[in-house]
């Protein structure tokens, strides 16, 4: 079964072996391969990768999507978003994303994190908050995560080489309808 969430212009939907050539595309961005763990820069590093987005949805616990953007020559890949750390004893999981450096500035980023954040509190009820983490440097991450509601909760020393520098910690509690099931507003 595959998983697809729409929202404003964009659906999210799991990474299939047919993105390889986008996927490829977006990592030769400098700027993206600065932000990310795991740079992409081959097809064979393509194809593991992708392998092992297939591998984390089954394993459970982590959650990543592809994110696409309808054009006249049909949908586009703009952005990754990702839910990872999803266990029973975690209840608060860390959202993750990139942006393809051709869908920089025009709000894709805020659009599907919020769509994977609201994804998240459906799939999972026993979440507490999701966790946004980016390095201290990285501005634009910062303003990602206040536009889609996640408040700034502390600053985490490096731990190198996975996060070189310091990085911001931000969080989204729990929406009070999770809390409140039956309230309206």
């Amino acid at each position: 079964m595959v998983i697809e969430v729409r929202a404003a212009e964009l659906t999210l939907r799991q990474w299939a072996d047919d993105d390889l050539d986008a996927l490829l595309a977006a990592y030769r961005d400098p700027v993206l391969r600065r932000w990310t763990r795991l740079p992409v820069t081959s097809v064979d590093e393509g194809r593991h990768w992708l392998s092992r987005t297939r591998q984390d949805w089954a394993d459970g616990r982590r959650y990543s999507f592809a994110v696409l953007e309808d054009h006249a020559d049909g949908p586009r890949l703009v952005a990754n978003v990702v839910l990872k750390g999803v266990t029973p004893q975690r209840p608060a999981p860390e959202v993750g994303y990139w942006t393809a450096s051709w869908a920089r500035g025009r709000g894709v980023a805020p659009r599907a994190v919020t769509a994977l954040s609201g994804w998240a509190f459906d799939r999972f009820p026993g979440l507490t908050h999701l966790d946004l983490l980016h390095q201290v440097d990285n501005v634009a991450s910062c303003r990602v995560a206040q536009k889609c509601g996640f408040a700034y909760e502390e600053t985490l020393p490096a731990q190198p080489p996975t996060f070189p520098l310091d990085g911001h910690r931000h969080v989204l509690p729990v929406p009070d309808r999770q809390l409140h099931p039956g309230r309206t507003r």
